[in-house]
């Protein structure tokens, strides 16, 4: 088990993907009007790719088209402390056809959300946590 400088577990790219299928719910970080946004998406893994569901002509649709973007999924059990973290960089494209894409994705969106945008998967790390990480308080702080 490989772990980095800070005590996480590093995760192998097989496993980030495994934990992405495990949550319905990630962040997607662009620049919207030269300015840094991260927004929460739905989303599902197909494949090496992930896919977002938007609606035609939508801030967000305009703003990932081409662009490069960050995505990020975690997860936190408040019980025992226990994280992960996976990032996932990569490009972001309108499908111009869906019928290759095998995934039930529901919109959060109440309107005609028929637009999907497939996010490439060129760079993915996952950092994982097994239980509590004990911070330190400096002294005189309650």
């Amino acid at each position: 088990m490989e772990m980095d400088r800070n005590g996480f577990e590093v995760l192998p790219r097989e496993e980030c993907f495994d934990l992405l299928r495990s949550v319905p719910v990630g962040r997607i970080g662009l620049s919207m009007s030269a300015l840094p946004v991260v927004l929460p998406v739905n989303f599902a893994v197909d494949g090496d790719r992930l896919v977002v569901r938007t609606a035609a002509g939508s801030k967000l649709d305009a703003a990932l088209a081409g662009a490069v973007v960050a995505f990020e999924a975690d997860h936190y059990d408040v019980d025992t402390g226990a994280a992960w973290s996976v990032l996932v960089r990569g490009s972001a494209a309108v499908l111009s056809s869906v019928d290759d894409v095998d995934l039930n994705l529901d919109s959060w969106v109440a309107d005609q959300s028929d637009q999907w945008v497939m996010i490439t998967t060129d760079l993915v790390s996952g950092r994982r946590t097994a239980g509590r990480v004990r911070s330190a308080v400096p002294a005189g702080c309650s």
